[in-house]
């Protein structure tokens, strides 16, 4: 039997032997197709049969090669005419056709296969036979799946779905990632992720690196990401939290698993981690206005009272507090009664009477903030640059301090002095959040300044 009429291996060749023929070729390559093939010429008998389908029907090359057909051997006798007429019929048809057979194993099983038959030409045109690949439907009906849910991945999905190639930079994005990363769907293919996320890149590309070393960690992981966005208003930047999976690519084409990537598959989740972080805030802080409230109680000094509710207002809150009160409403003037250290850390102190008036200028965030009977936020230009520190100093406030939240003392329908906390360089600024617990808190450090002023009349 000719070589041309059969697959196999051939041993490797030594100095003395001719180059293999175009047979010898066609061997090895029939051989190392991961599909079954075979072939039939135009009387229906088996001219080729390759290492894959011995492999799932059991029938080696010396057994299927010159059989008529499958009758008798590989399909079920009632089954074989039809079989054999409609793989034959792919002789005088267009294209490739697509068909579904049993056929019978070697040791009596049988295999559900797909198969694609189209014909074979000879040289001047006409029909010469039929070559038709099968696989296992099962197997196809796996691949199938996989390029499906692929297909969905990267079109429908309602979750973001990025495949990052080893250099970290994204091969393939669905629409989904595409508008959460505030571009186009080709737009970001192979640009670092540096040039799309400003902070957070570095513990996103340390995640990445280790899932292709690695492999994926064992749950998703939370990721904070701050976006570069552009638009008809200028360049901005956008917070967001990423619920992030992994899953490391590896190839199934090789002997050793060569890593192609990460698929990198994320939810945005800001809306509901925001909720946490605010609820858990407000637990923290209704706990600290019940931690003060019993701790003032223990003081016989309502001043000193106003000082404890001070300090406990500015754990985890803001860096520094002032305590100014209203000496003299036309003009204006604020004296000021309490103050943390602008030092090392340590319980807000009392000023002693009779204190010189503060330096505050026309349009200062504590005289709008008498003068409105309302909260005044302020910040520096620039709270990172190097005019903070002129910024602060002008406004009679600790060094380092950049962003700075005025609550109003009233107790009784009148207006007895301004609170103000003051936050540096290293926390966000004042939100709106804030001012309502600032206020919770000016409410009782107003009923104490009262108190203090009462007792002091008083005596």
């Amino acid at each position: 039997m000719s070589a041309s009429r059969r697959s196999g291996t051939t041993d490797a060749l030594g100095p003395d032997e001719p180059e293999p023929d175009g047979a010898d070729l066609l061997a090895a390559l029939l051989d190392g197709m991961d599909a079954a093939l075979c072939a039939f010429d135009a009387d229906g008998v088996v001219t080729h049969w390759n290492r894959e389908a011995e492999r799932i029907l059991g029938w080696t090359a010396e057994e299927a090669v010159g059989r008529t057909g499958f009758a008798g051997w590989a399909v079920r006798s009632a089954d074989a005419v039809e079989v054999q007429e409609r793989l034959l019929a792919a002789m005088h048809a267009p294209g490739r056709q697509v068909n579904e057979f049993a056929l019978v194993t070697k040791d009596g099983g049988r295999v559900l296969v797909r198969t694609q038959s189209a014909a074979v030409r000879a040289p001047d045109g006409k029909p010469a036979g039929v070559y038709c690949a099968f696989s296992e439907v099962h197997t196809q009906i796996d691949l199938e799946r996989s390029i499906a849910l692929s297909e969905a991945l990267f079109e429908d999905a309602a979750w973001g779905v990025v495949l990052v190639d080893a250099d970290l930079r994204p091969a393939v994005v669905n629409a989904h990632a595409a508008r959460a990363l505030n571009s186009g769907r080709s737009a970001v293919l192979g640009r670092p992720l540096g040039d799309l996320i400003s902070q957070g890149v570095e513990e996103l590309e340390s995640a990445l690196t280790h899932v292709l070393s690695e492999g994926a960690p064992p749950s998703p992981t939370e990721v904070w990401v701050t976006l570069r966005l552009t638009g008809e208003s200028g360049a901005r930047q956008e917070r967001r939290c990423w619920r992030s999976g992994f899953v490391r690519l590896a190839s199934p084409l090789a002997e050793e698993p060569v890593p192609l990537g990460v698929g990198w598959l994320f939810q945005d989740v800001t809306e509901a981690k925001q909720i946490e972080q605010e609820a858990a805030t407000l637990r923290f802080r209704t706990h600290q206005l019940h931690r003060a409230a019993r701790a003032a109680a223990e003081c016989e000094d309502p001043a000193e009272a106003a000082t404890v509710h001070l300090d406990f207002a500015l754990a985890g809150f803001a860096d520094h507090a002032v305590i100014d009160l209203v000496e003299n409403e036309e003009p204006l003037r604020l004296v000021r009664a309490a103050a943390t250290p602008s030092g090392a850390p340590g319980p807000s102190l009392l000023v002693p009477r009779g204190a010189l008036p503060v330096r505050y200028g026309e349009g200062h965030p504590a005289v709008q903030c008498v003068e409105r009977a309302g909260s005044v936020r302020s910040a520096a230009p620039e709270p990172a640059g190097a005019g903070a520190g002129e910024w602060a100093a002008a406004r009679q406030w600790p060094e380092g301090s950049v962003y700075a939240l005025c609550a109003v003392l009233r107790s009784r329908g009148r207006t007895l002095g301004v609170v103000t906390f003051l936050r540096g360089v290293s926390r966000a600024g004042f939100e709106r959040g804030d001012a309502m617990y600032a206020e919770s808190v000016a409410v009782r450090i107003a009923a104490l300044v009262d108190l203090a002023a009462l007792g002091s009349a008083g005596a």
